[in-house]
């Protein structure tokens, strides 16, 4: 055990001052989120002078060492990570943040004038308390037996714990008991070397998006590119030579869609070593392959079909996806061929970049992290092509 936090130390919802204020008002503060109670405790104690929580906030001058995407200028957003996701993550964060800052943060302060102060607690201070939220909370996994009945349980500050850094070949963890929380050892620590907890299996888009960081390439072994579904549907469409043929690849999306396998904002997701997302990729490429007859039989059987035992018991690895029927592979090279396309330099370019000591050293901390991103994710996608 490297420390240990007794629960009366961490700040939650619970354990604010205004915890029976939140408690009572726990319906109208429900959110997409789930996160504007622990919000509003975050709102008022970090500008009421006399909270026992000043020594913790006094760790964080405004706020401003954090530097999420999301207090990027747009231009350089887009300019430095068009293609990796993130962009469209930001623009979703910012609206949701937008939204509950004016249909619940707002009301719910007009009626405590006596606690709180819109000109004090403002949009600019809560989108920052947000991005704190998503950097340095923590949220206890739910009991086993629970999963199935409640939903995730809040997000909370856990003070000396949220110091730590992350790395995906982390030192550390957190474990939960109903006293306290602690951190131990999850191989031997060496005097002066530093402590890493995990937060979690992060791809480094989903880093730099929650945390401001990334992972130098090759250190994060969890690093995912994603094909957006619509992608392959694109690569499909280009593919139809006729428009009878569109209007089959249209009439196999529209069931693919109906068996909830693809929808218009989903992504399949590729890791270094197998496709996490297999099974709703494995099947809309044999879908999208299918011929028209072939087509016709499987819409009888309702996307059910005899497989081999073969089949059932293989997952997408790299082995099994350089044995996929040729139909199948072409497919996916053009769907990866369209991924590649949608970033604004090449896995080349990058590569120089990197491997320039002196260039790479010039680059702005923004543009640093933003090429560990991009240069993950083309990796990865290089790596497909080869394989398929």
């Amino acid at each position: 055990v490297l420390f240990t936090v007794p629960r009366a130390a961490l700040l939650s919802q619970h354990t604010s001052s205004i915890q029976a204020l939140l408690q009572e008002a726990q319906e109208s503060l429900q959110s997409q989120s789930g996160w504007v109670p622990l919000l509003l405790a975050l709102l008022h104690e970090y500008t009421a002078s006399n909270s026992r929580w000043q020594p913790y906030f006094s760790l964080w001058q405004n706020f401003r060492s954090l530097d999420h995407p999301m207090f990027w200028p747009e231009e350089e957003r887009t300019r430095l990570l068009q293609g990796t996701g993130i962009p469209e993550a930001v623009d979703k964060d910012l609206a949701n943040i937008h939204l509950e800052y004016s249909s619940i943060i707002l009301p719910f302060m007009e009626s405590h004038p006596n606690i709180f102060d819109p000109k004090l607690h403002t949009l600019e201070l809560y989108k920052q308390l947000v991005a704190f939220v998503m950097a340095y909370s923590f949220q206890e996994p739910l009991e086993e037996e629970d999963e199935d009945e409640k939903g995730p349980n809040p997000p909370m500050m856990v003070p000396v714990a949220d110091i730590l850094n992350h790395v995906a070949n982390h030192n550390a963890n957190l474990e939960y008991s109903p006293q306290c929380l602690r951190m131990v050892t999850t191989q031997p620590i060496s005097k002066g070397q530093e402590i890493f907890n995990t937060y979690g299996q992060m791809a480094n888009w989903q880093l730099l998006h929650m945390y401001g960081f990334a992972e130098p390439y090759p250190g994060n072994t969890n690093d995912t590119a994603d094909i957006q579904m619509v992608t392959v549907r694109k690569a499909a469409l280009q593919r139809a030579k006729s428009e009878a043929q569109q209007q089959l690849v249209s009439e196999q999306w529209d069931f693919l869609c109906q068996l909830e396998m693809v929808g218009e904002e989903g992504a399949f997701v590729l890791g270094w070593d197998e496709v996490l997302t297999e099974e709703e990729l494995s099947m809309t490429l044999k879908v999208l392959c299918m011929s028209e007859e072939e087509f016709k039989e499987y819409k009888e059987q309702d996307g059910w079909e005899e497989d081999s035992e073969e089949e059932e018991n293989s997952t997408l690895s790299n082995e099994a996806l350089s044995r996929l029927k040729t139909p199948c592979k072409k497919l996916l090279y053009d769907s990866v061929l369209l991924t590649l396309e949608s970033y604004r330099s090449d896995l080349k370019a990058e590569q120089d970049l990197l491997n320039n000591k002196e260039a790479y050293e010039k680059l702005s901390r923004r543009e640093q992290q933003a090429l560990h991103v991009r240069y993950g994710q083309k990796r990865i996608l290089h790596q497909l092509l080869e394989l398929v």
